[in-house]
């Protein structure tokens, strides 16, 4: 599958006949949300675990040498927690232009972080995920090795330690723990102690 997946989400889920979506972000989406939203909350996805595991080439690498960023992989039993966005239908002219690098846009459960009562406790909404059969996908290595790769990697919207250390923070503010993205956290900052 091409890694420009503009067309192929339009094509598989128009979504002009609803009113609003429910987006969840699980990486810079987390921090960065450079579009209009109706309104934001704290929730998680189950069974799905992040991982840098795909490749940037537009955003935080170029074509030549891509970064690594996040994707999605199935892990039962694990729990994944992000930003999620309530937007129109428009927005996603901008979000599909954003995340066209292999994702495609697949619906989810979503529960909220902070839903006091269980009853409105989780919704429908989507999520964009690259899996392995995209162009982009660079699949599985060390923490030192995705780390080495990190510090080396920058594209028009930066370097790509800066990806990886906003998400980290992010999530620490957020009073949530990810394994993955810290131990990665850990090896980039041995690598580049002025991060």
């Amino acid at each position: 599958m091409s890694h420009n997946t503009i067309a192929l989400n339009k094509q598989r889920q128009p979504l002009d006949h609803l009113e609003s979506v429910w987006l969840f972000g699980y990486g810079s989406l987390i921090y960065k949300a450079d579009f209009p939203y109706l309104q934001r909350k704290p929730a998680c996805i189950y069974n799905w675990q992040r991982r840098f595991w795909q490749g940037s080439h537009d955003h935080r690498g170029t074509p030549q040498a891509p970064g690594r960023v996040l994707t999605l992989i199935e892990a039962p039993g694990e729990r994944c927690a992000g930003m999620a966005y309530q937007v129109t239908p428009d927005t996603f002219e901008h979000l599909d232009h954003r995340e066209k690098n292999g994702y495609l846009r697949v619906f989810t459960d979503l529960h909220w972080l902070d839903a006091p009562d269980q009853s409105d406790a989780n919704t429908s909404g989507l999520v964009y995920l690259a899996s392995a059969d995209n162009e982009a996908y660079l699949g599985p290595a060390s923490d030192e090795a995705i780390a080495t790769h990190i510090a080396r990697s920058a594209g028009p919207s930066g370097p790509n330690s800066e990806y990886l250390l906003k998400l980290a923070q992010a999530l620490r503010d957020m009073n949530e723990h990810d394994a993955h993205v810290f131990a990665i956290e850990r090896e980039l900052l041995k690598l580049t102690p002025e991060c």
